[in-house]
């Protein structure tokens, strides 16, 4: 008979990788914990990795606490494509020549994405409209307006930029789409851009170094000593 652990409630850092929805994950925790409540506090798309919060029990109510937290990403743009997903799971849309630009330039014109901005989110996202997650009504090939919603980026880190690749490192509000930064940078060069690569290293002051590999989400013990206790939680 499985063991149930219905009195633990707290928090669980997962290292995502890029090949399992962050769905998958919470379904894969809670049937190892035998659990009734756990979720996530803000999904990565399926092509992404990195940090997930996992929330169990009664620490499930403050999942919108942590949703809202500050987020740290590590990412790489190829220019000279864009998608209608804004990353490498979509269709292509255009493939252009990028234009001969030096990393200094680039990383003035990235200034103009810092502070407070406005941003539209894109159809191919986990937004709810009307009831309806937008990935939803996009996988359809139905489009419908979105309003744009102000964000903070407070930080655009320009690393390295190779051809056409182009890595950074981004710390950003709660509600940001880097895919989103990643389109209206390459629109701005004139070539268009999508997201090649995406990691999450960051959440408040939750780091992916302090995350369980994804290797031992199977590791009962493991699981259970790396939960951070609710009591912890609330305080934050």
């Amino acid at each position: 008979m499985a063991r149930c652990y219905n009195d633990i409630s707290g928090m669980l850092l997962v290292d995502k990788p890029s090949t399992i929805s962050s769905f998958k994950i919470v379904k894969i925790l809670r049937n190892i914990l035998n659990v009734k409540k756990a979720g996530h506090c803000g999904t990565l798309d399926p092509s992404a990795s990195g940090l997930l919060l996992i929330l169990f029990g009664k620490a499930t109510k403050l999942q919108s606490k942590f949703m809202k937290k500050d987020k740290v990403y590590s990412s790489s743009f190829l220019l000279g494509m864009t998608t209608d997903t804004y990353d490498l799971d979509g269709r292509i849309f255009s493939v252009k020549e990028v234009p001969d630009i030096s990393i200094e330039k680039i990383k003035t014109l990235a200034k103009n994405f810092e502070g407070e901005i406005c941003q539209v989110p894109p159809m191919y996202s986990a937004l709810k409209v009307n009831g309806q997650r937008l990935y939803e009504l996009a996988r359809k090939d139905i489009e419908i307006n979105r309003y744009p919603r102000k964000i903070v980026v407070y930080k655009i880190d320009i690393l390295s930029f190779n051809k056409s690749v182009l890595n950074v490192k981004i710390h950003c509000s709660s509600g940001t789409y880097v895919r989103c930064l990643a389109k209206d940078l390459g629109d701005v060069l004139g070539c268009g851009a999508t997201v090649k690569t995406l990691r999450r290293e960051k959440i408040y002051n939750f780091d992916i170094k302090d995350a369980l590999p994804f290797e031992n989400i199977n590791n009962l013990d493991k699981i259970v000593r790396n939960i951070i206790p609710y009591k912890i939680l609330v305080d934050i």
